[in-house]
């Protein structure tokens, strides 16, 4: 019976997937990642229980702080954009469970994420939950030895795998927070661990209009609230060196050519030549233009969109997709 470490946070969709991986004749190791939350952890530890397989708690604080929270914070001091889980997954998540299986010797590593994998390769999962995005840069040697569970289902199907199985999470809702910031309230979250950039001005077409509250309670897209000569306002760049944040019509929000630096590239890099593809540069599903990408020498992808995508965000990733197959994934510069 081959084994397998489960990424098992005691919601449904991982306890599913326990039961899935199960039924396919896996020996399921569960690996819980602690990060304080005592509800969460037994939650993980009854479900488990429930299941019949083996679970151990990890305690991951060190490596969140240096690999994700540290960049998080730094991120919107720059005057950018971060995700914590493009920047945890490749790093913290899918290395504790790769490190977990040569510890116990499986073969296979898994989570409860809504994408596909097969043969070293990323796929989307079903519209309506893929998260493929989020996977962007875990690297081929990881996604080689990945089973996505749920990768052919929809969430309410899962739901309702985990009703007809009593799994005691079956109802439990679905966690939209990040993990290290529970409340949601990242502005103070920072302000526990930086000085926070003060007030500055608010730039539109080179005038002065009035004053922002912190470069790092905002993002490129986002609506600044009130009118201005009837018009809606929208910030389309934030000058961390300058403090200052420019605002920009609806219109002139939207660009063809988008930047990213430190490019994940799960196919050979087309350095020297473009290839064609679809771009994401949030995590949304319904944005994804065809566009031309080239990689150069050092790192990074350019993208000309034929048709152009709204206000990408410096620090946000930018993710390249052939149909449903994933390409890669980098940082918005």
């Amino acid at each position: 019976m081959s084994k397998v470490v489960l990424g098992f946070s005691g919601g449904v969709d991982s306890a599913v997937c326990a039961a899935l991986l199960k039924k396919e004749g896996y020996e399921v190791h569960g690996l819980y990642l602690d990060n304080t939350d005592e509800n969460a952890r037994r939650d993980a530890e009854l479900t488990a229980e429930h299941l019949g397989i083996d679970l151990r708690v990890l305690e991951i604080r060190p490596e969140l702080e240096e690999k994700v929270c540290r960049p998080f914070a730094d991120c919107y001091l720059r005057g950018e954009t971060p995700n914590p889980c493009i920047l945890c997954n490749p790093t913290v998540k899918f290395k504790s469970l790769l490190a977990e299986a040569e510890r116990i010797g499986a073969e296979r590593i898994a989570t409860g994420h809504y994408a596909r994998a097969e043969g070293g390769a990323l796929y989307k999962g079903l519209p309506a939950n893929d998260q493929s995005y989020m996977l962007c840069r875990l690297t081929r040697e990881q996604l080689v030895r990945c089973v996505f569970p749920l990768g052919r289902y929809e969430k309410k199907q899962v739901r309702a795998m985990a009703e007809e199985l009593e799994l005691p999470v079956a109802h439990k809702p679905d966690s939209m927070e990040i993990c290290f910031i529970p409340d949601k309230n990242y502005v103070r979250w920072l302000s526990e661990r930086v000085i926070l950039p003060p007030p500055g001005n608010f730039i539109f077409h080179g005038a002065v209009i009035g004053t922002h509250e912190g470069i790092h309670r905002y993002t490129v897209g986002q609506r600044r609230p009130g009118l201005v000569e009837g018009r809606k306002l929208y910030i389309s760049c934030i000058d961390a060196a300058q403090n200052e944040i420019e605002l920009a019509l609806w219109e002139e929000l939207f660009q063809t050519e988008v930047r990213a630096r430190d490019f994940n590239w799960l196919i050979d890099p087309p350095v020297g030549r473009s290839i064609p593809a679809t771009i994401r540069v949030r995590h949304t599903k319904w944005e994804e233009p065809p566009c031309a990408a080239t990689a150069d020498e050092q790192g990074g992808m350019r993208a000309t969109c034929v048709t152009p995508v709204r206000a990408p965000a410096a620090g946000q990733s930018a993710v390249l997709y052939d149909g449903e197959r994933v390409l890669g994934g980098g940082f918005i510069v």
